[in-house]
């Protein structure tokens, strides 16, 4: 993967929306990025828009869509809904699975963005007791017991910022991570999704509060899903007695909460580092995967070429060693094949030498810094 540094973004609390953004799904197994529209998940109002903010994104390959997420900074949000959608058939016997339930089981991954930041997923290492990253997060999981793939329908979106020393009310996004879930929302379909904003109605000045995005009623909802309480999805919500997680079939309601946390220790200028540590994050087979498939390529059009020029190479020696019958001598047959130019090779140029000269030192100089 490349990482391309962005320019320094601030964010005011006052312009506090901040934008999130969805890149090609990635997967260990099949090593074939996949569009992110094209699994049913939510879209943006219009439709998604393609955001490619440079040409380094261009030429690796990153497909950068807006998304439908809504993120305010500084303002942490609870249990939001996003929208509700279908995502197929379920599993069955003898019936080809959905996208989403493909997916999941060829591992691929979301790749989301913040601020030109990478989403990365936590991964608790019991042996070392320490915590690392990996890039993007799982569309999805099987299950061990039953096989049957859920999806992560809501996310934990953990944002750490720090004020910028030199501006007041500034501040800017250093780090990026997501926690998802797999919740079975048991919901009805809510005819009020107005998300207006409330307050400075009658201009007594008031902090204007922007009204939770609802699409759904939820029937079972979990205690940060219930309106009532300020308090963040967790794993002993999510795994409690009575609840199950979400199969990849049928309609599923996606939501997510939005963490935000100040960490003054963490700089702008070290904001990578975790993606940097990733070490042996991807499977060394993937890297040997690509080398063989570049070595077989590789292969394959020279053995084409070195085809190709036997061949002529053949026909044209046996056309100079056969014997030549009295009217070819007479008619005195002009040179053919590779015999027109096998005198011109060393011979210098009748324009400008010097130039010849310059173009190969040069040729051979870049050629020997890009080999070294």
């Amino acid at each position: 993967d490349y990482f391309i540094t962005a320019p320094c973004s601030s964010y005011s609390t006052s312009i506090y929306s901040v934008k999130m953004k969805v890149n090609k799904m990635t997967s260990q197994k099949t090593l074939l990025p996949v569009d992110y529209y094209r699994l049913p998940f939510c879209q943006p109002e219009g439709g998604p828009k393609m955001d490619n903010e440079n040409l380094g994104e261009f030429l690796v390959g990153d497909r950068i869509e807006s998304s439908p997420y809504r993120l305010r900074m500084k303002q942490d949000m609870y249990c939001e809904q996003v929208c509700i959608t279908n995502l197929g058939r379920g599993e069955q016997k003898g019936v080809s699975p959905n996208k989403v339930v493909r997916a999941i089981r060829k591992n691929y991954h979301n790749n989301w963005i913040v601020d030109n930041l990478s989403a990365a997923s936590k991964v608790e290492d019991d042996t070392t007791i320490t915590t690392r990253y990996w890039q993007g997060f799982p569309v999805g999981f099987v299950a061990s017991d039953t096989q049957k793939a859920y999806v992560h329908n809501h996310v934990n979106l953990e944002i750490m910022y720090h004020p910028v020393e030199t501006e007041t009310d500034k501040y800017r996004v250093v780090r990026f991570t997501v926690e998802p879930f797999s919740i079975k929302h048991e919901f009805e379909p809510s005819e009020d999704d107005d998300d207006s904003v409330e307050g400075d109605e009658d201009g007594d000045g008031s902090e204007a509060v922007e009204k939770p995005f609802k699409v759904a009623d939820i029937i079972n909802p979990i205690p940060s899903c219930n309106g009532r309480n300020s308090v963040h999805t967790n794993y002993d919500m999510v795994y409690a007695r009575g609840r199950e997680p979400q199969l990849a079939s049928g309609k599923v309601l996606f939501t997510y909460d939005v963490i935000w946390t100040e960490n003054m220790d963490l700089h702008w200028a070290s904001r990578w580092d975790i993606y940097l540590s990733m070490d042996d994050a991807i499977p060394a087979k993937v890297h040997w995967l690509s080398i063989a498939n570049s070595l077989v390529i590789v292969f394959v059009l020279s053995a084409m070429i070195a085809a190709i020029l036997v061949r002529n190479l053949r026909r044209d020696y046996a056309r100079y060693n056969k014997l030549a019958t009295d009217e070819e001598k007479a008619e005195d047959l002009e040179e053919f094949g590779w015999k027109l130019v096998h005198a011109d090779v060393f011979r210098p140029p009748s324009f400008s030498p010097m130039l010849l000269a310059v173009c190969c030192g040069t040729g051979a100089q870049l050629l020997c810094m890009a080999v070294f």
